[in-house]
């Protein structure tokens, strides 16, 4: 618990780290110190995370193996420089390039969004509900697949969501909730015990809240199962968390009443533009005094 204290060895030693718990954060936060370590650093997963750092490492021009469930690099090398001395940034002018992100476009009743550069995962969860999202433009960008997505509205279906999939999409739970609030069936969420030690207990924050609204859900330890219906409006908590409170934010667009969310200053942790950019699609939010 914290209060730490962390004092600074004078040299970092590579190792090999099997991670108990599938957290890309972990593994990246590992990978980074292995760049300033002696040796080698070895990573391996029970199951196999995101891998954005490893890609990112990769474009910047640091010598890194990766396969799904493993990455592994060693230390003493140098991160690419442009002509200006710059570190490289995604090899696109000098500019660090953040990927697009769905949110509120696949739930939205009539919506149709545009959302550039996205990571080009075809297996998400969003097809297996039934949104229609079409792929533009399929390209590479920094060493990751990235995709044009066209978003249209369509009638999505609860499902029961593929544990194989969970660790790659742990931070898209929040908002999927939002969606399987109000697809038509029963969505089951299984093998995301990781949501509840993020920056809230997810589970817990997105459950409440959204039963607050109305919506039939039942929290289980390792997920939700959650049954598709109406939302309707309320007050809930984001517990600060950024996430959750964007994702009650989308809830808001698609509920019969308003719903105002509280502990919203989290918000610019991630998305420091949030309500305007979200007002420009057609929502109508309010940033309240106070957060």
């Amino acid at each position: 618990m914290p209060p730490l204290r962390i004092g600074g060895a004078a040299s970092l030693r590579g190792i090999q780290y099997t991670a108990p718990v599938a957290s890309a954060q972990v593994k990246s936060a590992i990978l980074l110190a292995g760049l300033y370590a002696r040796g080698e650093t070895d990573v391996r997963e029970v199951h196999p995370t995101r891998d954005y750092t490893e890609r990112m490492l990769a474009a910047f021009g640091w010598p890194i193996e990766f396969e799904p469930g493993r990455a592994r690099l060693s230390g003493g090398h140098r991160l690419a420089r442009d002509r200006r001395g710059r570190t490289r940034r995604f090899l696109l002018g000098g500019v660090l390039h953040r990927c697009g992100d769905l949110a509120a476009g696949l739930a939205a009743v009539a919506a149709r969004c545009r959302f550039e550069s996205a990571p080009h995962r075809p297996a998400r969860c969003a097809a297996l509900m039934g949104a229609d999202i079409r792929e533009l433009n399929v390209r590479e960008q920094g060493g990751e697949r990235v995709a044009d997505l066209d978003v249209r509205h369509a009638g999505l279906r609860g499902i029961d969501i593929p544990v194989a999939l969970v660790p790659d999409m742990i931070d898209e739970f929040p908002i999927l909730f939002v969606a399987a609030a109000v697809a038509t069936g029963t969505t089951t969420v299984r093998g995301a015990t990781e949501l509840r030690v993020k920056e809230s207990d997810r589970i817990a924050v997105m459950a409440k809240g959204l039963a607050t609204l109305g919506v039939r859900i039942e929290e289980t330890p390792d997920g939700a199962i959650i049954h598709g219906g109406v939302l309707q409006g309320g007050s809930v908590d984001s517990a600060g968390d950024h996430r959750c409170a964007m994702s009650f934010a989308v809830a808001g667009l698609l509920a019969r009443d308003g719903v105002r969310v509280s502990d919203c200053a989290n918000v610019a942790t991630s998305f420091p533009g949030f309500v305007d950019s979200a007002n420009a699609c057609g929502f109508r939010i309010a940033a309240l005094e106070g957060g």
